[in-house]
C-alpha cells in the first residue's frame, strides 16, 4: 500500500500555526492498535532469533530462563507505565515528551538523546546482521563468489529510510506483515518439532537436574545473564513514539503495547524451550542464529527455509521500526528547539518528519560500516552495547518520572484511558530491576558503561551551555492537561 494512501486529514499539533490563516503540515493520525503492536513487537522480535542466547553462556540454560522472565517483568512494568502516561500525553517522542512535562528540559534532552542513539545504533546493528544473512543466503543458493555484506547493509538502510520518508502507514503496515510472519515461524518450529511431546525429537536431558548445564556458574551467572535477557524485549517501549500518529492514542497505545508484551513473553518462552531442547548449552551460548540452528538440527527442509525467512523478516522489521522511533525522537526535540528547529519540519505531502529521517541515515550507515572501515569486528558488539545501555538509562528514569506524573496529576484529576494498577509497586519494581541489570551489565561491560555515562555527561554540559537558552519552557507544554506550577 502506498504511503500516499494515508488519507485522513492531518490534525494540527501544538506549535503548527505560523500565522493567521496559515498552518504548517502536521503528522497524520492514521495508526490503529495493530500498527502499534507491529511497531513494538517488530523492533524486538529479532532478539528471539539472535542475541538472547548469550545469556546461556553467562548463566546456563536455567539462568537464561530466569533472565527471560525477570527481565520480562521489568518490561511489563515499562509497558504499563507507558500505557498510562502516553494515553494522557500522546505526543511524538514518547518518553522524551513525558520527561519535558514531568521533570524538565535537561532530563528531557537526555531522554531524547537516549532514544535517538539507542534506536539508531540498533538499526545499524540490524542492517549489519541482515546483510550477513543475505550474503549467507546467496551462498546457499549456489553463488560461488563471496559477496561483501556491506553494500547490502547500506541498501537496506536506504530502502527502509525511503519507505519511512513516504509515510508511516505504509512502513508500519509492512512491519505488521513481516513481524506476523516471523512470529508464526516460531510457532511452526515449535509444532514441527512436536515440542509438547516427551517422545519427540527434542532432548531435554540437559534440563533434568544436570547442574552443569542448568546453572554452570551459580547465581552470579544468573545475574550476569540479565544483560542479555533484555534482548527478548528491548525496544517494546518504542510504541510510545507513534502516539501522535494514532487515530486514538488513548486506545491504540495501551492495546497495542499490552498485546505486544504478551506476544513477546510467549515468543521468548517458546524460543528458550525449543533451543534448550535441541542445542547443547555450550554451543547455544555462542550461536549467532539459534532458532535457525535449531531448525537445521531438525533436518526438516521446510523448517530450515521458514526459519531463515523468519530471521530475515525479524531483522528487517526491527531496522524499520528503529528508523521510525529514532526519527520521531529527533524530530520532537527539533520542534521544541532542544535541537535546531530545522529538524522539526514535516513533509508537506507525506506528513512525515522527513528531515530527521534523512539526517539519521548517514549516522546509521556510519555505525553499520565502522567495524569494516576500522578493521575492528568487535566494534559491532560495542555499538550494540551502547544501544542497550542507552535504553537502560531511560528505564531508570521512567520509574521516578511516573511517580512525579501521579503527583502532578493524581487519580481523578484528569481522564485516563488506562490506569496502572498497584501504584507505586510497578514503578519501584522497575527502578529496582533496572539497578540489577545495570550491575549485570557492569560485570561484563564496565568500561563501556562508564564511557557512556561520560558521553551523556558531556552532552548535558553542551545542552546547558549552548541550547538551553533557546528552549521556551512554557511553549513546550503541549499536553491537554492542567499546567502545574512552574510552566
Amino acid at each position: 500500500m502506498s504511503a500516499t494512501e494515508d488519507t485522513p486529514t492531518p490534525t494540527a499539533a501544538a506549535g503548527t500555526v505560523d500565522g493567521p490563516g496559515t498552518e504548517r503540515p502536521a503528522l497524520r493520525k492514521v495508526l490503529a492498535p495493530m500498527h502499534i503492536w507491529a511497531l513494538g513487537v517488530g523492533i524486538v522480535l529479532v532478539g528471539e532469533f539472535m542475541g538472547w542466547n548469550f545469556a546461556v553462556e553467562k548463566g546456563g540454560m536455567y539462568g537464561a530462563l530466569v533472565a527471560c522472565w525477570v527481565v520480562g517483568l521489568l518490561y511489563t512494568c515499562i509497558v504499563m507505565i507507558n500505557s498510562e502516561v502516553t494515553s494522557a500525553i500522546p505526543a511524538a517522542g514518547g518518553q522524551y515528551a513525558q520527561a519535558k512535562h514531568t521533570v524538565g528540559p535537561l532530563m528531557a534532552f537526555n531522554v531524547g538523546l537516549y532514544l535517538t542513539l539507542a534506536y539508531t545504533m540498533l538499526e545499524a546493528a540490524n542492517a549489519n546482521v541482515l546483510s550477513s544473512l543475505l550474503t549467507a543466503l546467496s551462498g546457499l543458493l549456489g553463488s560461488e563468489q563471496e559477496l561483501s555484506p556491506y553494500p547490502f547493509a547500506v541498501l537496506a538502510i536506504l530502502a527502509l529510510a525511503f519507505l519511512n520518508y513516504r509515510g508511516v502507514f505504509a512502513s508500519l503496515t509492512l512491519n505488521l506483515v513481516i513481524t506476523g510472519f516471523a512470529f508464526v515461524t516460531i510457532l511452526v518450529l515449535f509444532v514441527g518439532l512436536q515440542a509438547w511431546s516427551p517422545s519427540a525429537e527434542m532432548d531435554l536431558a540437559g534440563l533434568a537436574g544436570d547442574a552443569t548445564n542448568a546453572l554452570p556458574y551459580g547465581w552470579i551467572g544468573v545475574i550476569a545473564a540479565f544483560q542479555f535477557g533484555m534482548w527478548f524485549y528491548l525496544g517494546i517501549e518504542g510504541t510510545a513514539q507513534a502516539a501522535e500518529e494514532c487515530r486514538s492514542a488513548p486506545r491504540s497505545v495501551p492495546l497495542g503495547s499490552l498485546a505486544g508484551i504478551m506476544t513477546l513473553i510467549i515468543a521468548a518462552s517458546l524460543t528458550w524451550y525449543v533451543c534448550a531442547g535441541t542445542l547443547p548449552w555450550h554451543y547455544l551460548g555462542t550461536a549467532i542464529t539459534p532458532l535457525f540452528d535449531a531448525a537445521l538440527v531438525s533436518g526438516h527442509d521446510v523448517l530450515v527455509v521458514l526459519l531463515l525467512l523468519g530471521t530475515l523478516c525479524a531483522t528487517l522489521a526491527s531496522a524499520n521500526g528503529c528508523i521510525n522511533d529514532a526519527s520521531r525522537a529527533w524530530f520532537s526535540m527539533g520542534r521544541d528547539r532542544y535541537l535546531p528547529e530545522w529538524f522539526g519540519a514535516v513533509h508537506p505531502r507525506y506528513h512525515t518528519p522527513f528531515r530527521a529521517i534523512v539526517f539519521l541515515v548517514p549516522v546509521a550507515i556510519a555505525f553499520a560500516l565502522l567495524p569494516v572501515v576500522l578493521d575492528e569486528p568487535t566494534l559491532l558488539s560495542t555499538v550494540i552495547t551502547f544501544s542497550i545501555l542507552s535504553g537502560l538509562l531511560m528505564y531508570s528514569f521512567m520509574g521516578p518520572s511516573f511517580m512525579r506524573f501521579r503527583k502532578l496529576w493524581p487519580l481523578g484529576t484528569i481522564a485516563r484511558a488506562y490506569t496502572l494498577p498497584l501504584h507505586p509497586a510497578p514503578a519501584v519494581a522497575l527502578l529496582a530491576l533496572s539497578a540489577v541489570v545495570f550491575f549485570a551489565t557492569f560485570l561484563g561491560y564496565g568500561i563501556a558503561l562508564l564511557s557512556i555515562l561520560a558521553f551523556y555527561l558531556l552532552a548535558s554540559i553542551w545542552f546547558v551551555a549552548r541550547r538551553y537558552k533557546y528552549v521556551r519552557r512554557g511553549a513546550q507544554f503541549t499536553a491537554d492537561l492542567p499546567r502545574p506550577q512552574g510552566y
